[in-house]
């Protein structure tokens, strides 16, 4: 009987530490949603703190150095790892998202100093608000540029 308690409440105990690493992890997994997916939820989406992925438009790019004020707009790109692969990879993706005029875009607006890889066909990965005035209002913005690592990887190889 004693021993049937602790076997119980050791299950309760390992449970207990299952349950808060899975609801940890959850809570900290790194999710974006897409260009499409923020349009398909309309007004709803509007003041909602989200993290948002697409392509940047290169000829969009302004940028008021006086005012430290950044817009462009961006491109939807798949969210999914395993779509981007099978349509031949990131750089792929970015350059048919951006010259591809069928596809959702979003104004986005960001205040700060403008990053040195916002450049035509980069991702950009930003957190921020969607306004009521359909803008994307970027408070932290991310980029990745594909084939700038491309080229320099045969340049670092070749040195070393």
């Amino acid at each position: 009987m004693q021993r049937n308690k602790f076997l119980i409440g050791g299950l309760l105990i390992l449970a207990a530490v299952v349950y808060l690493i899975f609801s940890s992890t959850q809570a900290s997994a790194e999710y974006f949603m897409t260009v499409d997916e923020l349009k398909a939820e309309g007004t709803s989406a509007v003041n909602k703190s989200v993290r948002l992925s697409g392509a940047v438009l290169g000829d969009t790019i302004q940028y008021d150095a006086s005012t430290l004020t950044l817009t462009f707009e961006v491109a939807h790109v798949p969210g999914d790892n395993a779509e981007i692969e099978a349509q031949g990879g990131l750089a792929v993706v970015l350059h048919e998202a951006v010259t591809d005029p069928s596809r959702e875009r979003i104004k986005v607006q960001y205040e700060g100093v403008m990053p040195d890889l916002l450049r035509n066909e980069a991702q950009a990965i930003m957190t921020g608000k969607l306004g009521e005035d359909g803008v994307f209002y970027a408070e932290e913005l991310l980029l990745k540029c594909p084939t700038k690592y491309e080229e320099a990887v045969p340049e670092q190889a070749a040195t070393n």
